[in-house]
């Protein structure tokens, strides 16, 4: 099976805010499926390259820590009323110089686990529907759109994690 690339995803922003709950549920889950999933793999398994020489199941996993950060700093542009977000490095360099594969994944779901709890208590305290323009897409993205598009990302490399295992 093939994962589409994610920069190939198109998404419409449709949906009512009232669904922002059901989509912080969503992202507050992932930290238990990325433990779910990584249960008892040996670490020769975990740092794997994937096929062409792709991430690694603990690569993945640091790659959703290092955008945290960008998450992190898109609810700030929310707060300052940026009229754009500001843009993700799409050649992941933190994530390629992070050496994640050298880390224990104790430490790297330990950290996630903070990081994303972090960013959901700060959203929890953002008007669902308050909107910027997503740079890449060149369109507004409310808060709840942002949540949902973190979570479709998060499902993605869990996909990912998955086809390596």
């Amino acid at each position: 099976m093939q994962i589409p690339k994610w920069t190939s995803r198109e998404f419409i922003f449709d949906f009512p805010s009232d669904k922002f709950p059901f989509i912080l549920e969503r992202l507050r889950g992932t930290a238990a499926r990325i433990e779910e999933l990584t249960r008892n793999l040996p670490r020769e398994k975990l740092t794997a390259p994937g096929p062409g020489n792709a991430w690694s199941i603990q690569e993945h996993v640091g790659h959703l820590i290092d955008l945290d950060e960008l998450h992190d700093g898109r609810i700030d542009d929310y707060i300052n009323n940026a009229e754009v977000l500001r843009p993700a490095d799409m050649e992941n360099k933190k994530t390629y110089a992070a050496a994640h594969n050298k880390r224990d994944l104790s430490a790297l779901l330990a950290e996630f686990r903070s990081a994303r709890n972090h960013f959901i208590r700060r959203l929890e305290k953002l008007n669902p529907e308050k909107t910027a323009l997503h740079p890449r897409l060149k369109k507004p993205m409310r808060v709840v759109d942002m949540a949902f598009f973190v979570s479709e990302h998060d499902d993605h490399h869990l996909a990912l994690m998955r086809l390596l295992i």
